[in-house]
């Protein structure tokens, strides 16, 4: 059975129609997969520094707890790369059958553009 958590950050800011938007995502989704980690958008955005931010609701559907650790993600639209980075989640692990959404912030430099554009998808390169 697929658990929503938030980080402790996130647990402590997150504004209540933020909240309620994600758990409604998280009841929409927490059943459409059987196995992996899949990365459900949220919204994205750009920064004043011109950063790309992607929140999404990360699903490990796994029975496994994933480690989040140098993991290469990239941001597509229309099947186009717009932005390609590494990370590290400072928590580094999502337990199996966990859910949670996260902010990825692609730098600028990583970055083919950062036009206006909805509906991307993010991928794991790295698994």
């Amino acid at each position: 059975m697929q658990t929503l958590i938030f980080e402790t950050a996130w647990d402590k800011t997150i504004a209540p129609r933020d909240r309620e938007q994600i758990e409604a995502l998280f009841i929409e989704t927490k059943e459409l997969f059987n196995e992996g980690i899949h990365f459900i958008p949220i919204r994205q955005a750009v920064n004043h520094r011109g950063d790309l931010l992607i929140s999404v609701l990360i699903h490990n559907f796994s029975q496994e707890d994933y480690l989040f650790d140098k993991k290469t993600l990239q941001y597509t639209w229309k099947e186009k790369i717009v932005a390609s980075h590494t990370f590290t989640l400072p928590f580094h692990i999502i337990k199996h059958h966990t859910s949670m959404p996260w902010t990825f912030i692609f730098p600028k430099e990583t970055c083919v553009t950062t036009n206006n554009f909805t509906n991307g998808e993010i991928k794991l390169i790295n698994p």
